[in-house]
């Protein structure tokens, strides 16, 4: 699959970083690298979604990077 967005990091608990789509939904990142950790960084991102995935933050569907570009 693949998103297009935003980077944003949101100060919940310990911290979270999200990808803002382009779509209007806001997933939680896994994995990529210190790279793509960028605040307000434009970015196309291909991965898989995990919407079984539970997680503290409670910011929306879990998005697992494979690979990403800035834009």
């Amino acid at each position: 699959m693949k998103l297009s967005g935003r980077v944003m990091y949101r100060d919940l608990g310990p911290g979270v970083w999200v990808l803002e789509g382009d779509d209007g939904t806001t997933y939680q990142l896994a994995g990529g690298d210190r790279k793509l950790k960028k605040d307000g960084h434009r970015v196309e991102a291909e991965g898989h979604v995990d919407r079984a995935a539970l997680t503290s933050a409670m910011v929306g569907p879990v998005f697992h990077v494979a690979s990403y570009r800035f834009v």
